[in-house]
């Protein structure tokens, strides 16, 4: 059993986010998008997760020209980001075997320089080196002039969240700085009208959410938090009071939309 956890670069158009998650099929868990961020999340699994992959992408290479991505997270494509997640007891090398089957035939099928991580490179890597120096794995090695280029991942658990802080730019800079760790990846932005710090969490089960939000609130007030795709369920167990009270439903697990 794969997650996959599909970033692509459009997040204002509400008939064209709505054209992308009808192409997910039965394998779609969850969708999230941001209209300041200009990008859009979704979080598929399940048997046919492939299939449905593809007829995703498709339509992301149908609907989103990146020439016209104005969001303030750094993209490197229309379709952006694709990492694959093992599940339950799932090795590891299915998700490799599977991310490498995706970035061959996307290479391909539209004409796109794709860069894959994982163990040869991190995600932030990618996005620092790309086209410097990091070559893309498969296919051109110049970015489509229509859609650029393809990030595709094996990886295990994450947890993405957006804190909305009480503070100035500079201060979620240095909220940011002081939160980084190797379990812990953080930004700050101006999201709109909203000072933001967004994480990624990369070991969920060894730093939680709740020790996050702990750390947060120990040098800022926080206005809100966003949660972008699902939780593990291993993650929420014990703790489904407090993940309610901060706005996060004890339902959005990866196991949960399964089973439902």
């Amino acid at each position: 059993m794969l997650e996959c956890v599909v970033n692509v670069s459009h997040g204002r158009d509400r008939a064209t986010i709505d054209s992308l998650i009808e192409s997910c099929g039965r394998s779609l868990l969850d969708a999230h998008s941001d209209f300041d961020y200009d990008r859009s999340v979704f979080t598929l699994a399940g048997p046919g997760v492939f299939d449905d992959l593809q007829r995703l992408a498709r339509r992301v290479f149908e609907l989103v020209d990146f020439r016209n991505y104005r969001g303030v997270h750094p993209a490197l494509g229309a379709l952006d980001v694709v990492p694959f997640v093992p599940l339950g007891l799932t090795p590891l090398e299915a998700a490799v075997s599977m991310r490498d089957k995706l970035g061959q035939w996307l290479a391909v099928a539209f004409d796109l320089p794709v860069f894959v991580y994982g163990h040869e490179a991190t995600l932030p890597q990618l996005r620092k080196g790309a086209f410097t120096s990091i070559l893309p794995t498969y296919g051109s090695s110049r970015p489509n002039p229509a859609f650029g280029a393809v990030c595709v991942g094996a990886r295990g658990l994450l947890v993405a969240l957006n804190f909305n802080l009480g503070c100035s730019l500079e201060r979620a800079r240095v909220v940011a700085r002081t939160l980084r760790s190797p379990q812990v990846r953080a930004l700050a932005f101006i999201a709109g009208d909203r000072v933001q710090v967004s994480m990624n969490l990369t070991d969920p089960l060894k730093v939680t959410p709740l020790m996050v939000v702990e750390r947060v609130l120990a040098m800022e007030m926080i206005r809100s938090i966003e949660l972008v795709g699902l939780l593990p369920e291993a993650v929420v167990i014990g703790h489904e009071s407090e993940y309610e009270s901060l706005g996060m439903s004890s339902e959005a697990t990866i196991e949960g939309r399964l089973r439902r």
